[in-house]
């Protein structure tokens, strides 16, 4: 591991709006603030009653930053893996006096550890790898809609953007299947822009959203809520792969 890497997680584990669990100290039940924190994020950390938003996948965290500035009257929790990429969004959002902002560093499937029932009121996923070759591990798979119906207040929001084809069919697919209301549907957001939508869904990009954008590609939207019953139908339709990858942030034009 690089030294800059290496820096990135010694300064994470100072950052006051940083909480990070191993799975390892879930099976040893070890006292980890984070798991503390389990229906208490309003009162204990966030010192309010706003409703809490989770970005899962939340990268840099570029859209849990835009949304809690946008929405400073509700709170924002990005969730990711990755320490390295988390830590850009946390020391910024440390930097700029953001209160309704927090990072948890996680694997997604362990989100029940760290949230109640009711809990959380809106869930977004922002360009998150479709997973074309296994559907239980898209974020938009009944397989995590199980999971979020446990964390999210009834008829609890999800929001998805994509610039997937795959993974847009595959989830309005199971959308359909499973008669979740649907609120708003865009296969070219940026060309088709949604009646009295959020203006956050276009003046928020992400790196790679911008790179879609540049590219060419359209970005799809999905909006739909959860029901207090839901079923979990799992889509079974052939669907088209993606045929293009992303580029890294060092990716240069002049150098392909």
């Amino acid at each position: 591991m690089g030294k800059n890497k290496l820096k990135k997680f010694a300064e994470m584990e100072t950052l006051p709006n940083v909480f990070q669990c191993a799975m390892h100290d879930i099976r040893e039940e070890t006292d980890n603030e984070a798991i503390r924190l389990k229906g208490h994020w309003g009162k204990l950390f966030f010192h309010n009653d706003q409703p809490i938003v989770l970005e899962l996948g939340c990268g840099h965290g570029e859209y849990t930053i835009g949304l809690a500035q946008a929405h400073p009257e509700r709170n924002y929790i990005g969730i990711d893996i990755k320490g390295a990429r988390m830590w850009h969004g946390a020391k910024q959002a440390h930097l700029s006096g953001l209160t309704n902002v927090a990072f948890l560093r996680i694997n997604i499937e362990m989100l029940t550890y760290f949230f109640a029932a009711d809990e959380i009121a809106e869930i977004w996923i922002t360009f998150p790898d479709p997973q074309m070759k296994k559907a239980s591990k898209r974020l938009t798979s009944t397989f995590f809609m199980q999971r979020y119906r446990q964390l999210l207040r009834e008829n609890g929001d999800i929001y998805l953007k994509t610039d997937s084809p795959f993974l847009y069919t595959y989830t309005k697919e199971m959308i359909r299947l499973n008669d979740y209301p649907l609120v708003e549907d865009s296969v070219d957001l940026y060309h088709y822009p949604l009646t009295d939508s959020d203006p956050a869904l276009t003046h928020i990009q992400t790196h790679y959203e911008k790179q879609w954008l540049d590219r060419g590609m359209s970005i799809k939207y999905l909006h739909w809520q959860l029901p207090s019953d839901p079923h979990y139908i799992e889509p079974t339709i052939e669907i088209e792969k993606d045929s293009y990858r992303s580029y890294g942030r060092n990716y240069s034009p002049a150098k392909s």
